[in-house]
């Protein structure tokens, strides 16, 4: 059973691996050495060879469909259908009973206190095995994450976290896809929107930089233990942040007017907990927040439209006013 299970992580691992749009035609030595990686920290060839790969590269064609082809000119290996991923391939039925006994499993745990911030994400899972039994898809869809890359290194990112180890990566920038070379702290792993970033500290920078895990190529977990005394709190650092940027900025008071049909929408799904409605007219409500002014703020009300007109701060006003513009 653990060799199937070690085959079948391979494939999603290779699967992944090919689909890297940074690192595209990956050769059967960079397959070999991410597979490893993900499953025994290790790059040296000690667990798994390369004809390891080519059996689970022909697994995959099988069994799967997969239609992986070989570059001669890139030297490494491509989808001939890049729309093509494991991830669609339907479960059997022995998968589906073997996900149902984990899901059972998780059940037990969703109230403990250490699990009960993932009670709702334990819910969706449950809720989708019971009902993936039965023929709903045409009656029932639910939310799909388009964006799994990077998940591979949370099992190292963590233990890194745990031993207070540095980590080194290279890191692409989103613009123009350049990889460049970094070395920091990890200090905490947060989800949001369906990707994974990494908070972390750079001593050369002297500030906490967050990462994209999609964006992360060449993860190495040091054995240097870090020495420098760093306060930091997860806590305290989105405190007052509303998605995945935070941290040093102070916040501030934003103001936001809103028309009644918007407000029942932030009122009902708040944007930040310190939201409090401040003024309730008969055709427009005033909602106050105590956050930092993020891209993620600016996004969420640009989302509604001419629905909400921002009060304060003055350059948040003069932001939003720019990109109506540019919109226009």
């Amino acid at each position: 059973m653990p060799h199937i299970k070690n085959a079948l992580i391979r494939y999603r691992i290779i699967d992944k691996s090919i689909k890297n749009k940074y690192t595209p035609f990956p050769s059967k030595r960079n397959l070999r050495e991410a597979c490893e990686e993900a499953l025994f920290g290790s790059i040296g060839g000690n667990h798994i060879c390369n004809s390891t790969i080519e059996k689970d590269i022909f697994a995959m064609r099988m069994e799967m469909d997969a239609p992986i082809k070989y570059s001669k000119l890139k030297r490494g290996y491509y989808y001939e259908n890049h729309d093509f991923s494991i991830d669609d391939i339907p479960l059997t039925e022995d998968d589906i009973e073997s996900i149902n006994f984990a899901a059972k499993t998780l059940m037990q745990f969703r109230d403990v206190a250490l699990f009960k911030q993932f009670g709702s994400a334990i819910d969706k899972i449950v809720d989708r095995i019971s009902l993936s039994q039965e023929d709903t898809d045409q009656y029932i869809q639910f939310e799909y994450s388009s964006t799994e890359g990077g998940s591979e290194f949370l099992t190292s990112l963590l233990e890194a976290i745990k031993q207070k180890l540095y980590v080194t990566f290279d890191y692409a920038s989103f613009v123009s896809g350049e990889l460049k070379p970094r070395k920091v702290i990890p200090l905490l792993l947060k989800q949001y929107s369906n990707r994974w970033y990494l908070i972390s500290f750079d001593e050369s920078k002297n500030d906490y930089i967050t990462y994209a895990l999609d964006r992360i190529e060449e993860l190495k977990v040091t054995t240097e233990i870090t020495s420098i005394p760093i306060d930091f709190n997860s806590d305290n650092y989105f405190k007052h942040a509303i998605g995945i940027s935070s941290g040093n900025k102070r916040p501030e008071e934003v103001r936001l007017k809103t028309t009644i049909v918007a407000a029942k929408y932030i009122d009902s799904l708040p944007l930040h907990h310190s939201q409090k409605v401040s003024e309730m007219n008969e055709d427009n409500f005033v909602f106050s927040l105590m956050v930092n002014v993020s891209e993620e703020l600016i996004r969420a009300i640009l989302s509604y439209g001419g629905e909400i007109q921002v009060l304060q701060p003055e350059s948040l006003k003069i932001e939003i006013v720019r990109r109506a513009k540019r919109m226009c």
